[in-house]
């Protein structure tokens, strides 16, 4: 297997994709945003397939909500 360096993505919607290849065809994924001059990590975790599970997506987004509310 060839193994890529980790590599940054915008996939919309103000989410930041970081990934990483990890061993056995899996690799980190870590979710953020930049709000408020702050870098928000918003969740992380191996990713096993090659889509983003949907629960891990809402997920991300319900921690943003959370942060950008307690910022209010």
């Amino acid at each position: 297997m060839t193994r890529r360096s980790p590599y940054c993505r915008n996939p919309g919607n103000g989410r930041w994709e970081v990934r990483s290849d990890l061993t056995d065809g899996k690799m980190g994924l870590a979710i953020f945003r930049v709000a408020r001059e702050r870098m928000v990590l918003r969740h992380g975790f191996v990713k096993k397939t090659q889509k983003t599970p949907a629960h891990d997506l809402r997920l991300a987004l319900q921690r943003m909500q959370e942060v950008l509310r307690d910022d209010e």
